[in-house]
């Protein structure tokens, strides 16, 4: 491998040297992820894949497209990026997924899932308008191809000429394991080789070939050459095995998606000791959810493909008839928990904020505009950290609160979301969003009894003399930090208002914090446009306040990967950014 560093550089290998190029290939992902952390077993399920696909293909001119970006780690080390990959994921490094400025072999951002089809077949009736002779190629999950989206793109792509080439990679795996009538039907194909009914695929005007095994080098060569005369869309089955080459990957998909630090030689991951840990929200999220079902048997979950990552696993666990995973299908989600909605059932729909984007108009337009009282809890708001850009939950705040009738809390701690989500059931009448952040708070002791927060009421933290911080969310825990270090007669001059809401605002708090403090400086972890500091000047300047507001928030531009901290520290939102705002008025 260390003879590669694009394409080219092994187009002439014969067979054993690609055999050898895959096992080393495999090997230095291993090693990398074991040590930085990443996204390991989907990489590692689509060495071979990889391999065959820019041996046969002529990148970066022929085109390659990876779905959701999972699986792209071997694709960035064979494409010039190898002597980097040891920086993947972090601040200033190479980023997690496809990213076209980072590359001219990532023809297109791909950190959402089931993209690929429609851009892919946007670029290849680009080529054919143009009269460009060019391949493009999609990679696809058997999880992302049954997404709204996917089906979309497969749709049009059907009744087109396109040179297109969809490659269904089936692992029958994403995060957790694929769902639905599609998963049923691709088991079963698999399982039969030839289906006793019509191939879904070939209805839909699509060559189809398959399934072959994604692990044997020299078939993948020889079906993707043979696919590559062939005009027209096609569509190539390949039947993969997620964490391929790692034991413990192959075992445990779920846990080897993404498993951190582990020993690259065992593929044992370090014990954690969580008992005195506080917890993380989306586990105060989960275990309060059981325990709000087990007394309201109107209570239903429902999570778009995030069982595990949101927690709403442990109430499918307990009560399998009322949560669903409903696989990559956001849309679907939001508009399934509307009509739950309309039966008078108590419905959760958790949804990570970056993946609510995908159906902000079923907010909209069924949920909202019909008043019906739909849970959203937002797991992964504000900076989730290394994933970067396209995960980061920062502008659910502004997309959000121009969106009439939708009440939007943003618990401070583990025991604010406990008591919101309990609040939330208790007859509320309108829809709900309530946002937390990825990864643990502050509090250990978390289980207390439940307590009804009224809901558009913010609290008084501290009062002051002459300035006002007044925040929102869980950034309450670096303010704390940071009023904690002053001195009394710092501390004096500061008051602390957490307002809990961004939809109602407490206006009477806002009207005693305009009328008792000169400065008043806003602090939240999303977007300043149009957000929570927005909300405020927009409630100064309705009601003629001429106080200073200072608004701290995440600026307009798109934030990187790295580390929580470090991206605090760029955003302007760290200790330090809010210690020196204090400061500079103090």
């Amino acid at each position: 491998m260390d003879s590669v560093n694009e394409p080219s550089d092994f187009r002439g290998f014969n067979e054993v040297e690609l055999e050898q190029l895959a096992s080393e290939l495999r090997e230095f992902i291993i090693n990398i992820v074991a040590t930085k952390a990443g996204h390991l077993g989907a990489s590692l399920g689509v060495v071979e894949l990889t391999i065959a696909l820019h041996y046969v293909f002529n990148t970066p001119d022929d085109i390659l497209v990876w779905d959701v970006g999972h699986q792209a780690y071997g694709h960035k080390i064979l494409t010039g990026r190898r002597k980097d990959f040891h920086t993947n994921r972090q601040l200033g490094g190479i980023s997690g997924f496809p990213k076209i400025s980072e590359s001219n072999y990532d023809a297109f951002g791909t950190g959402h899932s089931s993209t690929a089809i429609s851009a892919t077949l946007g670029m290849a009736i680009a080529s054919q308008l143009t009269g460009a002779a060019k391949q493009h190629i999609a990679v696809v999950g058997d999880a992302s191809i049954a997404s709204g989206m996917a089906f979309e793109a497969l749709n049009h792509a059907g009744v087109t000429k396109t040179n297109l080439l969809v490659i269904l990679n089936d692992n029958a795996i994403g995060i957790d394991p694929s769902v639905g009538a599609l998963k049923e039907y691709l088991t079963k194909v698999t399982l039969e080789r030839t289906p006793d009914t019509d191939n879904v695929f070939e209805a839909l005007n699509f060559n189809y070939s398959g399934p072959v095994d994604g692990h044997d080098l020299p078939l993948l060569i020889k079906e993707l050459q043979r696919l590559k005369t062939l005009d027209g869309p096609k569509l190539l089955h390949v039947i993969t095995k997620k964490g391929k080459g790692l034991k413990q990957a192959e075992e445990d998909q779920i846990k080897y998606h993404a498993p951190g630090k582990f020993d690259a030689q065992t593929g044992d991951i370090p014990p954690k000791n969580d008992d005195h840990l506080p917890p993380k929200f989306q586990d105060v999220f989960g275990h309060t959810l059981v325990e709000l079902a087990r007394e309201n048997d109107k209570i239903i979950g429902i999570t778009p493909a995030m069982p595990t990552g949101s927690s709403l696993k442990y109430m499918m666990e307990e009560f399998p008839d009322r949560a669903f995973d409903v696989g990559i299908a956001e849309q679907h989600a939001v508009t399934l928990a509307a009509g739950l909605s309309t039966q008078e059932m108590t419905v959760y729909c958790n949804i990570y904020s970056t993946f609510l984007q995908r159906a902000y108009d079923q907010v909209i337009h069924d949920v909202c505009l019909q008043d019906l009282p739909v849970i959203f809890c937002l797991d992964r708001a504000g900076l989730v950290g290394e994933d970067g850009a396209t995960h980061h939950g920062i502008f659910d705040l502004t997309y959000l609160r121009c969106v009439p009738n939708l009440v939007i809390a943003a618990p401070s701690d583990a025991i604010e979301l406990r008591n919101i989500l309990y609040t939330a059931q208790l007859g509320q009448e309108h829809p709900m969003a309530i946002r937390y952040p990825r990864g643990r708070g502050t509090i250990v002791d978390w289980r207390n009894d439940f307590a009804e927060i009224a809901i558009g009421k913010g609290v008084t933290k501290r009062k002051g003399s002459s300035i006002a911080v007044v925040s929102l969310g869980t950034v309450a825990s670096d303010i704390s930090a940071v009023i904690e270090g002053l001195t009394p007669e710092e501390k004096s001059k500061i008051g602390w208002f957490d307002m809990r809401f961004l939809k109602p605002l407490d206006e009477t708090l806002l009207h005693e914090v305009f009328q008792n403090y000169s400065e008043v400086i806003t602090i939240e972890d999303g977007v300043k446009a149009g957000g929570f500091g927005s909300a405020i000047l927009e409630f100064a300047s309705q009601n003629q306040y001429k106080n200073d507001v200072v608004v701290l928030g995440i600026p307009d531009r798109f934030i990187e990967q790295g580390s929580i901290l470090e991206l605090k520290e760029d955003a302007g939102i760290s200790q330090a950014d809010i210690r020196r705002t204090l400061q500079k008025y103090l």
